[in-house]
């Protein structure tokens, strides 16, 4: 036998070779298929992400073809630093957030409106503590009110305010971050006033607080919503579109038959249980996006506060050919 020639032992060591390296491509493929059909988004424990509950539980994820991590934090501020570290394609935020993330460049884009304050379901109320002589609104002139500083509350607060005529100079609020801490301090009469989110503000009054105005007064300026990261709304197109599909389908089951969900809503959000029998789930929005008139309001409180040096264009912050590409139903 030539020296030259291949043995048959290492004829079938090359085999061996090729069998090996042929499987590694196969498996390195595959988690990149998975993570182009798979979206991680951060939500928080409350009210607004029980769309998400109610697809997981009738499988409409599932359906739409893609699969959706939902990573529960107990904050804001967790929520954004999975955001700042790249580790979510999206989140449930509100407007003020995304223009945050936007103000040196567009990185985030709202995609739908998840709450909005209609007239017979408020998102937060303006509350006074128990046994207050505080009684309408105009009583909270020179009162401090407990909120979250350059927030959606500190901005409903603002202009629950200035709707009930009090003028800039007569505006007191005290900062308390943790809304349970905001929760128990109104309750110990610590704090006069606080803005609350319901459910929670619903439970202070039900343990004796006042109600003294509630953001059906200015319906249509505060907002949940859905934002997407730029990278993903580039690469993962399509699955965003299943996903919005799926989730506007779990808020059409939700508002046609809210009470058909409430051992689902007892189980995943935080209702606190004094009222958990009372408690009325709320509509949630169908196939929505922020109104270029409410972009512009809290550009304009955010300005005014100087969080941000200039106005941000409606455009590179908000995505609403999402709900209006080839076979999406037509909005409502």
């Amino acid at each position: 036998m030539s020296p030259c020639a291949p043995t048959p032992h290492r004829t079938h060591t090359g085999w061996q070779i090729r069998a090996l390296m042929l499987l590694m491509v196969l498996f390195t493929a595959i988690p990149v298929r998975a993570a182009r059909d798979e979206l991680r988004i951060a939500l928080l424990p409350i009210i607004d992400s029980f769309p998400y509950h109610v697809a997981q539980q009738e499988h409409l994820f599932e359906k739409a073809g893609i699969r959706v991590d939902g990573l529960f934090v107990s904050s804001a501020v967790n929520r954004d630093q999975l955001m700042q570290s790249g580790e979510i394609d999206g989140m449930l935020n509100e407007l003020m957030t995304t223009a945050n993330f936007n103000r040196h460049e567009s990185r985030v884009k709202i995609a739908a409106v998840i709450r909005a304050a209609d007239d017979a379901h408020p998102l937060f109320r303006i509350l006074g503590a128990p046994g207050s002589t505080l009684r309408h609104p105009a009583d909270l002139a020179d009162i401090p009110i407990g909120i979250s500083r350059n927030t959606i509350i500190e901005y409903v607060t603002d202009r629950l305010l200035q709707h009930a005529g009090i003028p800039e100079n007569a505006i007191r609020k005290a900062s308390v971050p943790s809304i349970p801490e905001r929760y128990q301090l109104l309750l110990q009469g610590r704090l006069q006033a606080a803005t609350l989110p319901d459910p929670l503000a619903q439970s202070a009054m039900a343990s004796g607080a006042v109600l003294l105005i509630d953001d059906r007064a200015i319906a249509g300026l505060s907002l949940s919503v859905l934002s997407f990261t730029n990278d993903a709304l580039s690469e993962k197109r399509p699955v965003i579109q299943r996903f919005l599909s799926a989730w506007n389908l779990a808020v059409q089951h939700i508002n046609a038959t809210p009470e058909a969900y409430r051992a689902l809503l007892i189980e995943k959000i935080r209702i606190p249980a004094n009222v958990q029998a009372d408690y009325r789930i709320p509509p949630f929005a169908y196939r929505q996006v922020p109104s270029q008139a409410q972009w512009q309001d809290v550009m304009t409180w955010m300005t005014a506060r100087r969080l941000l040096d200039h106005p941000i264009d409606f455009h590179t912050s908000v995505a609403p050919d999402l709900l209006d590409e080839p076979g999406a139903p037509s909005r409502p």
